[in-house]
């Protein structure tokens, strides 16, 4: 007679199957510019959700960069409400990070790695609770599209118009950034714009026809200053001129000196006016030419209604599990949930695994955190509809 409890081979979510996930991803280095490297993790997480019975569209990558997946679950439909979950596979570390400046490792209740925190973590959970569910048997309350892309790191300039596109076939998205502040979701980020400035002058010897020369440094360093001048802390305004290069040797005066400039901003609004402030360059010295281009490349994610109904949706929907979510303020940072949320589909950001150190050589994620953020995205998967 068989007297086991029914509940005696209930698939368990396992910590440590989500560990050996997760760092399987983060073995495969892919810094966003290396397009072979990044087709290298596409084609093994394409495998891993073909496995689920899902499909998977595989859009060519341009521009150098790697392709695009879309996964969908069986009872998507181009009509039907859905949800979007939007991940990235790239990361700012280069190759060679993971066995050098932040090698691989378990230490206490942290797991190092580059990307491990932003946000390879994050986009293998959703896969992981996806997978959960159907070894129960179970589905998902609404038909879900996960959209995986190759370079969100530098702004998205070629999977832009696919996230567009797709968004506009949900009902809600949810993106797997990294977690903040201690395990918050983000309901807003700033908007992000992005410059380079070129200033042309007349070089000459430093030193025998210094008078005749017309220096780019000297007229950088007036529109630097006017541009750093924009920031606005109580208004949420940053600019900030990252990059400069300029000259050719101490003993000449400089020819050509160029800037990157780059700008967050909390509205629409700011964006338009401090965009236009950025442009309107006009020389000091007549015998100097200034070329500028550039422009807002992520709208401001705003705090609305629709992304803060969608929070207060989320958090009922998982309170179940134990798992109290919070909404941290205004994060600086952007990401993809800035090109959804401002098309109007409401949008709920940092779904991913709680950490620190996102860009830098100390990246990780904490352990603790990895079973409760899965149960959170069983729960969203099954219960938002």
């Amino acid at each position: 007679m068989d007297t086991a409890s029914p509940r005696d081979n209930v698939p368990a979510i396992d910590q440590e199957e989500i560990i050996d996930g997760i760092l399987e991803w983060v073995e495969m280095e892919t810094p966003t510019y290396d397009a072979e490297r990044v087709n290298k993790l596409a084609d093994r997480i394409q495998t891993q959700w073909e496995g689920t019975g899902c499909s998977v569209e595989r859009v060519a990558g341009t521009d150098g960069f790697g392709d695009h997946l879309i996964v969908r679950t069986p009872d998507w439909t181009e009509d039907a409400p859905s949800i979007l979950v939007l991940s990235h596979m790239d990361t700012v570390h280069p190759v060679g990070t993971k066995d050098d400046s932040n090698r691989i490792r378990r230490e206490g209740d942290s797991l190092y790695g580059p990307g491990i925190y932003d946000m390879k973590a994050g986009a293998y959970l959703p896969y992981y609770a996806y997978r959960h569910l159907r070894r129960m048997g179970a589905g998902t309350g609404m038909p879900v599209s996960f959209l995986l892309v190759a370079e969100e790191e530098v702004g998205s300039p070629t999977s832009r118009a696919v996230i567009e596109a797709e968004a506009r076939k949900a009902k809600y998205v949810l993106v797997t950034e990294p977690a903040r502040d201690g395990g918050k979701l983000v309901t807003a980020r700033k908007g992000v714009g992005r410059f380079e400035m070129t200033i042309t002058g007349v070089p000459a010897h430093s030193g025998a026809k210094h008078e005749d020369g017309r220096s780019a440094v000297k007229e950088l360093a007036h529109h630097i200053l006017e541009i750093e001048g924009l920031t606005d802390y109580a208004r949420g305004v940053t600019t900030n001129v990252g990059l400069v290069k300029a000259g050719t040797g101490v003993n000449v005066v400089p020819r050509v000196a160029t800037a990157e400039i780059d700008l967050r901003v909390v509205n629409a609004a700011d964006g338009e006016e401090i965009t236009a402030r950025i442009l309107d360059r006009k020389p000091r010295d007549p015998d100097v030419t200034i070329e500028i281009t550039g422009g807002m490349n992520r709208p401001p994610y705003e705090l609305n209604d629709a992304n803060w109904g969608l929070f207060e949706l989320a958090k009922e929907v998982v309170a179940e599990t134990g798992l109290v979510l919070e909404s941290t303020a205004l994060t600086g940072g952007g990401s993809d949930g800035n090109f959804t949320s401002a098309l109007g589909v409401p949008t709920l950001d940092g779904l991913g695994a709680d950490g620190e150190g996102a860009h830098t050589l100390n990246e990780q994620v904490y352990i603790s955190s990895l079973v409760p953020r899965a149960k959170m995205w069983v729960r969203l998967l099954e219960g938002l509809t």
